[in-house]
């Protein structure tokens, strides 16, 4: 490893450690990015995990977030390789009748497809579309005086309330069932407090821009931040695993994309007591068990809706999806536990050969299960698109033990870096005026356990690097898009 001096040393090259090393990095400071594996970008990943030439995302697949990202929005990824492509209809949510719920980009449109429903869904969700370009900054971000108040308070009187009981805006199946699956992306029970905010940021920027998904795979991402970060003078090294602080090389300003249990093993006593039992007592939510398939074809799903979307939510209605995250939660693995599915080959012929086809889909499972959950997850498929066992080729999957080798931020296959319950919504990972700060002087954390949390946004980063830039140098971070 190199022994020159750096002003900052950034730990992993998740899209949060790629956000503060680019933002250290624009400030004008020497910066250095470390990633353990050989291959950057943590749960931005592709591969060819079934049979060559099918390619596959392993960990994140679709994402609203990433091209709604106020910092991704002030960086030139275009021109750094990195391409959007959006699918017409961004989720549909089957049901057993044959038919679909749909969200696709007009807001006026999903609505009136929700029949009894349309004008309790304009409702809930136009003044959020109408304010979040405005709000986005607010709402990703750390607890601070926000920057709309009045606008912030009228989300958040409805994010902080659970899933279930927003539902009760709701007369028909198809718009509980939509809602839901939606909400269920918050990955604990519906009935806990918050997970509305996940289910409403979601629409709201597929109303806004879709659900759209990487040409190439979600390596993409990356590799177009990696090659931004590296236009401006940073630097970056492969296949340096950090285990102690001791490694790195001199520096001003460590920040680490690791999760508490992580940052207890490289800091370990370092640490203050106090400081040290918060890590101890933060708590992850439930894992995933996740496949992918190489397939002879597309999907056949029964409703039309779900043939062209990006992303489907396999659990029928509410009340099922309602029933699956709580046994979860609970330590059960439910016979039938609700999926989220992507289709990115139906849209991206670089994903398989011509002709073929690939999937990715995952459910919920309480963290550290070593449960096998394919047929499961199959029968659930099959359920809404009858044939579609005939056209699996092969097959990978990942228990949450091996999500966790694959990555080690997901600790027992938790992939949003800890629970965002309300005890942890804001203050992940500890009470502090500054979630972003350890007890260590030029040590920070900028992973998502801490604020905004999970989801490729890059958004936890960009606040760590722009709390160390003035707390260590005295420096203010480039501005963020309106």
């Amino acid at each position: 490893m190199s022994t020159t001096q750096y002003d900052a040393v950034v730990v992993g090259s998740g899209p949060n450690g790629l956000a503060a090393a680019i933002t250290m990095q624009q400030a004008g400071l020497s910066v250095l990015l470390l990633e353990g594996k050989e291959q950057l970008g943590g749960g931005l990943r592709s591969q060819e995990l079934t049979l060559p030439g099918f390619v596959h995302d392993v960990c994140s697949a679709i994402h609203p977030l990433a091209a709604g990202s106020p910092f991704f929005k002030t960086l030139p990824l275009q021109e750094h390789g990195l391409s959007f492509l959006y699918p017409e209809v961004a989720a549909a949510h089957p049901f057993d009748t044959g038919t679909a719920a749909a969200l696709i980009t007009s807001l006026q449109e999903t609505a009136q497809s929700l029949g009894k429903d349309r004008q309790s869904y304009l409702d809930l969700l136009t003044p959020l579309v109408d304010r979040w370009p405005a709000l986005a900054k607010d709402v990703l971000g750390p607890l601070r005086f926000p920057n709309h108040p009045l606008d912030m308070a009228a989300f958040g009187l409805k994010a902080l309330t659970s899933a279930t009981f927003l539902a009760k805006r709701f007369q028909t199946q198809e718009a509980r069932g939509l809602w839901a699956g939606m909400a269920a992306h918050s990955i604990q029970p519906l009935s806990n407090l918050t997970t509305s905010a996940i289910g409403l940021v979601l629409m709201a920027v597929g109303h806004l821009q879709g659900w759209p998904i990487p040409k190439g795979g979600s390596q993409q991402i990356a590799n177009a931040l990696a090659s931004y970060f590296k236009s401006i003078g940073g630097k970056i090294e492969t296949g340096v695993y950090v285990t102690s602080l001791e490694q790195l090389p001199s520096h001003k300003v460590a920040l680490l994309d690791v999760t508490p249990r992580q940052l207890l093993e490289i800091a370990g006593e370092k640490l203050s007591p106090l400081y040290r039992r918060q890590m101890q007592n933060y708590r992850y939510g439930m894992g995933v068990f996740k496949i992918d398939w190489a397939l002879d074809g597309p999907i056949p799903f029964t409703a039309p809706e779900c043939r062209g979307a990006g992303t489907v939510h396999l659990g029928n209605t509410l009340e099922e999806i309602a029933a699956s995250e709580a046994a979860s939660a609970k330590g059960q693995h439910p016979e039938r536990p609700f999926v989220l599915l992507a289709q990115q080959s139906l849209f991206d012929d670089t994903r398989a050969p011509q002709g073929k086809h690939t999937a990715w889909a995952y459910c919920h499972v309480p963290n550290g299960s070593t449960v096998d959950m394919t047929q499961a997850i199959e029968r659930q498929v099959e359920r809404f698109a009858p044939g579609f066992r005939d056209l699996i080729l092969a097959r990978h999957t990942f228990n949450t033990v091996q999500v966790q080798a694959h990555n080690p931020n997901y600790i027992g296959g938790d992939i949003n870096g800890g629970i965002i319950d309300l005890r942890q919504l804001y203050t992940r990972p500890a009470v502090r005026l500054s979630p972003y700060q350890t007890s260590m002087k030029g040590v920070y954390l900028c992973s998502s356990s801490t604020p905004p949390g999970g989801g490729v946004h890059g958004m936890c980063g960009y606040h760590a690097a722009r709390r160390a830039l003035k707390d260590e140098f005295g420096l203010k971070a480039p501005k963020l898009s309106a």
